[in-house]
This record gives C-alpha cells, sequence and structure tokens, in this order.
C-alpha cells in the first residue's frame, strides 16, 4: 500500500506548488477561453519583443490530456526534491528549475532562429511552443545523470528506466502527439545534461533570488514595451540625446561623442 496522497505532497512541496500552480493557470486560460497563441512562444513574438512569453509558455498548457501528461511525469519526477543527500533536494530542485524554465526558452528561440536564417525553413517563424515539457525532460535528464538505476512511472503503469528515458520519451511523445513540439523537448534534455554534467553550476539561494528579481523586471517591462499590457506606473520613453550623431566613415559608421567634460575620444 503507498502512502497517503497528503504525506506525499508534503515530501514534494514544490512539485506539488508547481502542478498546482500549471492547474490554476489551465483552469484561468479555459475560462477566459484564452488561446494557446496568446501566452505560447513563437519566434514571430520574440522578435517583436515578447520576452515575457517565455515564462507564460512554460506554465500554459492547451487541453486537459496535455496537463494531465505533464503533470504526471513532473510528479513522477518530484523524487528529487527527497534526494539530498546526493546533493540534490528541494533548494537545487527550484534553482535549477528556474534555470531549466529561461535557458530552455531562450534555446528554443535559438534553434528556431538557426533554421529559419540558415536553413531558410520560415514554417518555424510561426510554430508555437506551449507547456513545463521543457524542464519535464530537462529534470529526466539531470536525473539519468545523478540517479541512473531509477526508474520512471508514468500514469501508474509505464515505467522506463530513467537512463533511457529522455530519449525514449522523445521518440515515444513525438509518435504518439505528432503537435508537440520535438525542439522543445529537446531544448530541455540540453539543458538538463549541461545541469548535470556540471557546466551549469554554482546556484545558490543569492544567485536564484538574483535571477527570479531579474525575470520579474525583464517579464514587466516587455509586457509594457510590446503593449500587451500596459502598467501606468511605468513610462518607457526614448531619449534623444544631440550631443550623439552618427557620420560616415568609409565602409563603417563611426559615432562621434560631444566635448563632454573629461571625454574627447571617438568611439569606432
Amino acid at each position: 500500500m503507498g502512502k497517503p496522497l497528503f504525506y506525499e505532497i508534503w515530501e514534494k512541496p514544490a512539485t506539488s506548488s508547481i502542478i498546482g500552480l500549471c492547474s490554476v493557470i489551465w483552469f484561468c486560460i479555459q475560462k477566459k477561453n484564452i488561446g494557446y497563441s496568446h501566452v505560447g512562444l513563437s519566434y514571430e513574438t520574440a522578435i517583436q519583443g515578447h520576452h515575457w512569453r517565455i515564462i507564460t509558455s512554460a506554465f500554459s498548457h492547451i487541453s486537459v490530456v496535455h496537463l494531465a501528461f505533464n503533470m504526471s511525469a513532473l510528479w513522477s519526477l518530484g523524487i528529487i526534491e527527497q534526494l539530498g543527500h546526493i546533493g540534490l533536494g528541494v533548494e537545487y530542485y527550484l534553482h535549477y528549475t528556474l534555470v531549466m524554465v529561461v535557458l530552455s526558452g531562450m534555446l528554443v528561440i535559438g534553434m528556431y532562429h538557426l533554421l529559419i536564417r540558415r536553413f531558410k525553413l520560415d514554417y518555424f517563424r510561426r510554430v508555437t511552443a506551449v507547456g513545463y515539457s521543457c524542464v519535464v525532460f530537462g529534470w529526466m535528464t539531470i536525473l539519468s545523470v545523478k540517479q541512473p538505476s531509477f526508474k520512471l512511472n508514468l500514469f501508474g503503469f509505464l515505467s522506463l528506466p530513467i537512463s533511457f528515458a529522455p530519449f525514449e520519451s522523445l521518440i515515444f511523445t513525438s509518435i504518439i502527439v505528432p503537435q508537440a513540439s520535438f525542439l522543445g523537448h529537446l531544448s530541455g534534455i540540453i539543458v538538463g545534461y549541461a545541469i548535470g554534467w556540471g557546466l551549469i553550476h554554482g546556484m545558490s539561494n543569492y544567485w536564484a533570488i538574483s535571477m527570479l528579481g531579474w525575470i520579474v523586471l525583464v517579464f514587466i517591462f516587455s509586457l509594457k514595451k510590446s503593449g500587451t499590457y500596459d502598467f501606468s506606473f511605468i513610462e518607457i520613453e526614448h531619449v534623444n540625446d544631440p550631443s550623439l550623431r552618427f557620420v560616415a566613415s568609409g565602409n563603417g559608421r563611426t559615432l562621434q561623442m560631444g566635448m563632454l567634460p573629461g571625454v574627447g575620444a571617438d568611439l569606432v
């Protein structure tokens, strides 16, 4: 007989909170009839300055099946919170969840940029990524590095050896759900390996809080600048300084700075 649910929730506070948050956001999206294109992340919206979508896309889901699949996998991966004795635990989980939300979103946009600019695949301009699976795949990958003998249980009946789970799940999801974001899942795996192998490390409470602060600032200002939400207490003004002017210089451009106190150089 397994442990009571409330006890498992107590043992996985961060995982339980994230599942609760994603569920509330899904409910609000359904209640207000918000389409995934309004909260998802795409190349077009990114270059238009909608950087806030890196966050909203991660915590939004387009259907109850989508939500259930991701949250079921996340619940199984919540075991990470109980592995403080091998350097994981609740703090590690929170710190690197923050890192994966941001980096996986940025990496997806980077991949889109490469495919569009280098390989001329304009189809990816409007492909919209939405869902928490980037982070799910990231934690799956980290656990496969830290605890290769662990088994991942999905939906109570599907058990996968964690060492193969990231790529098995990547292929399985792509076959079963063709509209799933292959690049989104792949970005989570890449960031997960970077963290698991120690290429990204050193997160502490100080750096996590600092990063969270910057995320909040960028989130609010990008909402304002993109015209998505009007924060009346924030004013963004374009500064035109007459002391700065561009003049032609050969094949390049030279920025001339007026004679300010202590400044008399040309910046090229």
